[in-house]
């Protein structure tokens, strides 16, 4: 038999979510004797689920921040990719017109070989002079746009820049290795080589 002096020991469970379970046992009377509810949360529960709360509604935040960077980022692309495609015709346009002056040239030294002549030879000279300043106002026209003529005879033989298509024999040891003629005529544009100058290199016989 038990021993009525020995005292009974009585086990609560603090847990939170678990005094819902002993309100049947223990009564409301008892839970009130200790100065609390029983179905509310701990305090720092609580505390975590504001800063959880907090946190979320922080996160939200940035993710709203970065839909809107990013669809700021693609409207100032849309809008450059616009306005370079805006400039790159502007110039095109610009280059174009320039080469219209040139063509008017050209007609003009065609219709002089068919103006009736009793002499051949001053129309072939008008032709050429025609040709020749035609000729030089192109070049002026890509000049101004940053196009300039490589200046290859008598320079020594460069791969960056010149493209020998054969050798020639020279006699003078001065000569050996140098552009001694220009086959077709290379062009840069600011520093880089747009076509590289076709040339015959000067080679000395052993």
């Amino acid at each position: 038999m038990d021993d009525p002096q020995e005292p009974q020991i009585r086990i609560v469970d603090r847990r939170w979510w678990a005094q819902k379970g002993q309100e049947g046992r223990e009564g409301q009377v008892g839970q009130a004797g200790q100065g609390g509810d029983p179905l509310r949360k701990p305090t720092y529960v609580e505390e975590l689920e504001q800063r959880l709360t907090a946190k979320a509604s922080e996160f939200q935040a940035l993710v709203a921040d970065h839909r809107r960077s990013l669809d700021e980022f693609e409207q100032a692309r849309v809008r450059i990719r616009r306005d370079v495609a805006r400039e790159v015709e502007r110039g095109k346009r610009a280059i174009l017109a320039d080469l219209l002056d040139v063509v008017d040239n050209l007609e003009r030294a065609i219709q002089a070989t068919r103006e009736p002549q009793a002499d051949v030879a001053p129309v072939v000279a008008r032709l050429a002079q025609g040709v020749e300043l035609v000729r030089d106002q192109f070049l002026a026209r890509l000049q101004a746009h940053g196009v300039t003529r490589i200046d290859a005879l008598g320079k020594a033989f460069d791969a960056t820049r010149h493209e020998a298509i054969s050798t020639m024999d020279v006699d003078d040891a001065g000569r050996d290795g140098v552009v001694v003629a220009v086959v077709r005529e290379g062009y840069t544009i600011g520093d880089d080589v747009l076509r590289p100058a076709s040339v015959v290199v000067g080679q000395r016989r052993p």
